[in-house]
């Protein structure tokens, strides 16, 4: 499987992404006593460094202001994940529990300030890209009641399998089709950068996760303006 970013690298240049494939997965459908511990160590350390009403003024944070802005967004109606799920801890919510994976890797985009996003290799069809949409793609949003196609606007950056959308406008919303659960076994996960935050570091505390909460193994591969494109490993 190929992952490739070609599509966007020209409009933005800075962009860093990791893609991580793990294998041999068995996910718990509750997060460990170690897993809660250690979230809620780095929620205690997000609280107590940033201000909810200085959210805007985070670097990492307005990386994705930028880069929405760049692909047509121009309003807070539609904010990065990573910026969501700072918002929701600041307002003493906490990172939801969905599973010992998808909370793991939550932890990783809240403690590193990148996005991160998860989708059952069982589920994806061909390769994947982050590319422009040209508004023909199909998309189901997760926790949708209906299952109503709601399609990109063109021109908006997507993630996108070769059949369908995996999440829209470039990390804000997970298509319905393909998320993690317990039954997952097979995981490809992308954290996502710009031109700060340490993404390899971020990559391999998530490679090491994998290990230790899901008893599997994983590695990476990341993709720059330098490498758009690359073979991930299925393995």
């Amino acid at each position: 499987m190929k992952a490739d970013i070609s599509g966007i690298i020209d409009a933005f240049p800075q962009t860093r992404i990791a893609v991580l494939v793990a294998t041999g997965l068995s996910v718990a459908p509750e997060r460990s006593s170690g897993l809660d511990a250690r979230i809620e160590a780095v929620q205690r350390e997000t609280a107590a460094r940033y201000e909810l009403e200085a959210v805007g003024q985070i670097p990492e944070i307005q990386v994705w202001r930028k880069v929405y802005k760049g692909f047509g967004i121009k309003s807070t109606s539609y904010r990065s994940s990573v910026e969501r799920l700072l918002r929701n801890v600041l307002r003493g919510r906490g990172l939801a529990r969905i599973n010992g994976f998808v909370d793991a890797y939550n932890m990783i985009s809240l403690k590193y300030l990148l996005p991160a996003g998860a989708d059952d290799l069982a589920k994806i069809s061909g390769d994947i890209a982050f590319r422009i949409a040209d508004g023909s793609e199909s998309f189901i949003p997760l926790g949708s009641e209906t299952e109503e196609n709601d399609p990109p606007k063109p021109g908006e950056v997507i993630y996108a399998d070769a059949g369908k959308v995996l999440c829209r406008r470039w990390n804000w919303y997970q298509d319905a089709r393909s998320p993690v659960t317990a039954e997952s076994s097979k995981v490809v996960l992308t954290i996502q950068a710009g031109d700060i935050g340490d993404l390899h570091a971020a990559a391999e505390e998530m490679c090491a996760l994998v290990s230790t909460e899901c008893q599997g193994r994983a590695e990476f591969v990341v993709l720059d303006a330098n490498t758009p494109a690359a073979e991930v490993p299925l393995t």
